[in-house]
């Protein structure tokens, strides 16, 4: 398993807007904090699974730091947090209870495929960046 002192945001790589916002958190995240694992990579699969999910059929994507795993909207927005300004002003919906923030989560990420489609390969960073993807 991947060792790593950066927070890793496990995502799904044949999801569109999964892999829309991996691109996106590799373009903004300025200072490198984030690296990135695919539920469809070997070290993606066995993080979902330390964490009590499968990673053939996840409805969320997770934030791993140390031995913590955020998931649903708390691991959106602590993504967006760590991006840094103008960014991290999306952390003003923790005022919003997570009792309510994360049945919306839920109902984009399980249909996700229907919505915003599937990629027939995972999607991979570009060369330059390829160093962030575990």
């Amino acid at each position: 398993m991947a060792e790593t002192p950066h927070p890793i945001i496990l995502f799904d790589a044949e999801c569109v807007l999964c892999s829309y916002n991996a691109r996106f958190v590799l373009k903004f995240d300025r200072s490198a904090r984030f690296r990135l694992a695919s539920m469809q990579s070997e070290v993606g699969a066995a993080l979902f699974r330390k964490f009590g999910i499968d990673p053939s059929d996840p409805d969320t994507i997770i934030v791993v730091e140390g031995e913590t795993a955020k998931r649903d909207s708390d691991a959106v927005l602590s993504i967006y947090e760590g991006l840094g300004w103008p960014w991290k002003i999306a952390g003003i919906a923790r005022i919003i209870p997570r009792a309510l923030r994360d049945p919306i989560y839920l109902l984009i990420a399980r249909n996700r495929y229907k919505i915003f489609g599937k990629r027939e390969t995972c999607w991979l960073p570009p060369e330059h960046m390829r160093d962030r993807l575990l």
